[in-house]
């Protein structure tokens, strides 16, 4: 199984929580990095700059929703309908909680949703808690 974990955010100081956050979880894993829903999705076909990439997909992806060029919900939807990317389990990572945000997430079959909170503490925890969950 893949240990590979794409992070897809664009605000740097939530990339570099977040791969503090990854680091503290004590998992094996490799982290790549997208800055918007258009580079996740070509990371995810193999396509344009990520064509020579091991076609391998990643154990979990890490999903802003707020995202330039194509929204995380946008990129979770296209995730869904194609086959060979459909089981990858999606954490959504994002500073929205609103519900209807949460409900169309849930509706396209996310593994879990964490509101980005301010105190990193508690986000590295919740940030684990899932993780751990999809590599048992």
């Amino acid at each position: 199984m893949s240990n590979l974990i794409l992070v897809v955010e664009d605000d740097p100081l939530d990339i570099e929580l977040v791969r503090i956050a990854i680091e503290r979880c004590e998992l094996p894993h490799e982290v790549a990095f997208a800055r918007d829903g258009e580079e996740a999705i070509n990371f995810l076909l193999c396509a344009d700059t990520f064509s020579s990439r091991t076609r391998e997909n990643p154990a979990a992806i890490l999903l802003d929703l707020k995202l330039p060029k194509l929204n995380g919900l946008e990129v979770l939807a296209t995730i869904r309908r194609i086959p060979h990317l459909a089981s990858i389990p999606v954490i959504i990572l994002s500073a929205s909680g609103e519900e209807k945000d949460l409900n169309t997430a849930q509706e396209l079959g996310i593994s879990s949703y964490i509101v980005k909170p301010l105190e990193w503490r508690g986000f590295s925890e919740k940030l684990c808690q899932a993780m751990e969950a999809k590599a048992s």
